[in-house]
């Protein structure tokens, strides 16, 4: 059933109720994101963000501790992808990301926004896509509507406002290429500790 027909179907005297009771839902599901997030338990972490959250996380892979979440169940992570501590994955128009990525620890990845230029400051985003062995570096912040290409290397503190091709290797704000990296990558990211 699509939002629409949902709203249909509720009488108008309580759609105001409906709604409220829609937002609280949503805003506990995060509040217990935001408290699992605290544990210092991997293995906890990752069943509650799988079968509670509906987060897709594949096989091998790692989020550390204290990540927040905007929409869980619009996030995608591969196998063997480590996600750093105190990351910001916001879902709401999907995040999807590869194998072996290393995302390091308080990345923002923002997948809507509001529009300066609108009479009505109206929401607009797009999909985030970072394919597989992408290396983020620490304090990055992604913007809507952004690829990074395969291999592709984000240096610590940029700001990435467009797509970036695979395999270079891109820094500042707004980010810019400064180099490229090796084509012929082939590690497995498989290391965390049990309570990292």
């Amino acid at each position: 059933m699509t939002a629409v027909e949902w709203r249909q179907r509720i009488p108008a005297g309580l759609l105001p109720l409906a709604r409220a009771l829609w937002h609280t839902y949503k805003g506990l599901r995060l509040y217990v994101a935001y408290l699992v997030g605290r544990v210092p338990w991997h293995a906890l972490r990752l069943l509650v963000y799988r079968r509670l959250l509906h987060v897709r996380i594949g096989p091998h892979s790692v989020i550390h501790w204290r990540t927040r979440f905007y929409a869980p169940e619009g996030v995608r992570i591969g196998h063997n992808s480590i996600i750093g501590y105190d990351a910001f994955l916001d879902g709401r128009y999907t995040i999807t990301i590869g194998d072996n990525v290393n995302i390091g620890g308080e990345v923002a990845i923002f997948t809507a926004q509001h529009d300066p230029h609108d009479p009505h400051f109206a929401m607009v985003g797009g999909a985030v896509v970072i394919e597989d062995y992408v290396y983020i570096g620490s304090r990055v912040t992604i913007l809507p509507n952004v690829t990074i290409g395969r291999g592709a290397v984000v240096a610590t503190g940029a700001v990435v406002a467009k797509s970036v091709p695979p395999f270079d290797i891109v820094g500042g704000v707004p980010a810019h290429k400064i180099g490229e990296r090796t084509r012929n990558l082939s590690y497995t990211l498989d290391f965390h500790l049990p309570f990292q």
